[in-house]
Parts: structure tokens; sequence; C-alpha cells
């Protein structure tokens, strides 16, 4: 209301940063974390058997992957997303997380 105010006032348009809000990409973050997340999957991972999509498939869970990142790569889990964060993360990455049957 102030900001509104203070430019009816002076005339002039005050131009607010909004790209610049909320929080940074993981990635953006924990830059490393990319080439971790590629070498902990490198052996996990299968491609599309009908050469469909470029996208990798692999059955590890997401949270397998926060709790390897953990205890073989020495991160710190404060410093890691949530599980579903991670999800999204390596979906970015270009790895399909498949269901488990049970």
């Amino acid at each position: 209301m102030q900001l509104g105010l203070h430019e009816r006032r002076t005339g002039l348009v005050c131009v607010d940063n909004y790209r610049a809000r909320g929080a940074k990409k993981t990635e953006v973050r924990l830059p490393e974390l990319e080439t971790d997340i590629h070498a902990l999957l490198l052996d996990k991972c299968h491609a599309d058997p009908k050469l469909k999509t470029p996208f990798q498939y692999t059955k590890v869970t997401a949270q397998s992957v926060l709790d390897a990142l953990v205890s073989e790569r020495d991160y710190d889990e404060g410093d890691l997303p949530c599980r579903q964060t991670m999800g999204t993360l390596l979906n970015r990455l270009g790895y399909r997380l498949k269901k488990h049957k049970r």
C-alpha cells in the first residue's frame, strides 16, 4: 500500500525485481549434486526398451537416492531437498522412477 502511495506522490514507478524472489533450484544451491546423482545411478538405470523416449528408467526411489547421498557422498540431510522435491529433480535430470510391485 505504501509503495502505491509513494508512486502516486512522486510520479515515479518503482520497478520490482519479482523474478529474484523465491527459493533457488536445488541444482543452483548445490552444483555438485547433479554429478553425484549421475554417479550413484550410473549402473542402476536402463533405457526405454522401445527407445521411444530419451529418459533413463530406474527402479530406485527418491528416498533411496537421498539416503545414498547422505551415506555415500557425505551430504548433510538438512542441505538436501525433501523426498518429493528429489523426485522432481530426478525427473528434471532425465530419470523416470518406476513404481515397485509389492
